[in-house]
C-alpha cells in the first residue's frame, strides 16, 4: 500500500509519496500547472507509476475553517481527477483531503533550518509541503505513529 500527496497551487503542485509501509513521505517532484486536465493526467501517471491506493490533497483552510477561493480550486481539482479516474478505470483509489493548514509556513522553517539558500527553497517549497501533508496524514491513521 502507498499514498501520494499534493499540495496544489494556482502554479505548481508539490508531490510526496509514501514508502509502501506507510510509515515515512518522501518528496518526489514538482509538476508546474499548464492546465488542470493536463494536470490531473500528470498526477495520475505519478499515481500508477507509483503504485498508489490513496490520493491526499491538502486542503486550504482560512484559519477559521472555512473555505478560501484556494479551496475551491483544489475542490475543483479533486474532481476532475476523480472523473479521469472513473474514465481510466482506475476506481478504487481513495482520494481523501488533509488539512494544510501552516503547511507552507512550516515547511519553509524547514528549509531554513537546513541552511536551503532562498533562492533554492522557492523550488522545493510546494514539494515540502507535499511531505508535511502526507506526513500529517500518516501519522493521523490508527497505528500511524511509530
Amino acid at each position: 500500500m502507498r499514498a501520494i500527496a499534493l499540495d496544489v497551487g494556482d502554479k505548481t503542485i508539490g508531490v510526496a509519496v509514501s514508502d509502501p509501509l506507510m510509515l515515512t513521505a518522501q518528496g518526489i517532484t514538482i509538476i508546474d500547472r499548464i492546465g488542470i486536465r493536463k494536470d490531473a493526467d500528470k498526477v495520475l501517471d505519478l499515481v500508477r507509476e507509483y503504485a498508489c491506493d490513496i490520493i491526499v490533497i491538502g486542503l486550504p483552510l482560512n484559519l477559521d475553517g472555512s473555505d478560501s477561493v484556494q479551496t475551491e480550486k483544489v475542490r475543483a481539482f479533486r474532481t476532475m481527477l476523480e472523473n479521469k479516474m472513473r474514465s481510466t478505470a482506475m476506481k478504487g483509489i481513495e482520494v481523501v483531503y488533509q488539512d494544510e493548514r501552516f503547511t507552507t509556513k512550516m515547511a519553509e522553517a524547514v528549509l531554513i533550518e537546513a541552511d536551503v539558500s532562498r533562492k533554492k527553497r522557492k523550488d522545493v517549497i510546494d514539494k515540502q509541503a507535499a511531505v508535511l501533508i502526507l506526513q500529517s496524514y500518516l501519522d493521523s491513521r490508527p497505528g500511524g505513529q511509530v
